[in-house]
């Protein structure tokens, strides 16, 4: 297996033959990606849940934290169009592109961490990114078409946001809204928003380009994993594993090699 964020592997820098959108702009000196992805056949493997920059994850989303190195939080300002720039990347560097999102169980509320989850027994499967996530967001109850990263790889002629132009085989998903939220947040959340949308905005390169951004990783790591997991994660993990599909999980026998 392989960490792409540890030390030793090769970075280079990549010049996009499509136009970017925002990565030219957010890494003037160059946009960085793993050579050892170069030629590669790419599985994607996300899971059906909301997000609390870009209402939903996904397929799209996946690259965020394999494309781009460790100062990816530089570009959370332009999430969607940083997405959007991703997408395009994969197509010129990877053989192919496929994902198989899991929506066993599936995630709401202030994603990506901080979630409840609800069992409902999807499992979705597509060459096509953006048609992929389209339709986790229709069974989340969201509109595709309202959700910019999609709209923008639609626009762009990346995939198929409109689930009426989508082939869906298997079971019917024309009555499927789940109603998850979309505006939930967490307290770091909401901080982030500040600095990258809000009144914190000039504030932004001072409190995330600097080493004042280590004081940032610090408090979300003692709010998610000190506080957030203890009290309320753990909990909802035990329930999980009262599930069919925790049950399932919880008959397998691990074989250490």
């Amino acid at each position: 297996s392989t960490v792409l964020d540890d030390p030793g592997q090769d970075w280079v820098t990549y010049k996009p033959k499509g136009n970017m959108n925002v990565l030219d702009k957010i890494y003037p000196e160059g946009i960085k990606v793993p050579r050892k992805l170069f030629g590669t056949n790419i599985i994607h493997l996300p899971t059906v849940k909301t997000h609390v920059f870009t209402t939903i994850t996904g397929a799209m989303k996946n690259a965020f934290g394999g494309l781009l190195h460790q100062n990816r939080h530089w570009a959370h300002a332009d999430i969607h169009n940083t997405l959007v720039d991703l997408l395009r990347i994969q197509y010129e560097i990877h053989d192919n592109v496929f994902a198989v999102m899991d929506g066993t169980f599936a995630g709401d509320g202030p994603g990506p961490r901080a979630m409840s989850f609800k069992v409902k027994n999807y499992i979705l499967a597509s060459y096509d990114q953006v048609a992929i996530d389209s339709i986790s967001a229709k069974l989340m109850g969201f509109d595709p078409m309202q959700i910019p990263k999609l709209r923008i790889a639609h626009e762009a002629g990346l995939g198929i946001a409109k689930p009426s132009e989508i082939k869906v085989d298997g079971d019917s998903i024309e009555k499927q809204n789940w109603n998850f939220s979309k505006n939930k947040n967490t307290f770091a959340s909401r901080v982030q928003k500040l600095i990258y949308w809000g009144p914190l905005k000039p504030l932004e390169k001072l409190l995330l380009r600097t080493p004042l951004v280590n004081l940032a990783f610090l408090a979300s790591n003692l709010y998610h994993n000190s506080f957030w997991l203890r009290f309320i994660g753990k909990p909802r993990v035990r329930k999980a594993f009262e599930t069919n599909w925790g049950r399932l999980l919880s008959s397998y026998k691990i074989v250490k090699p």
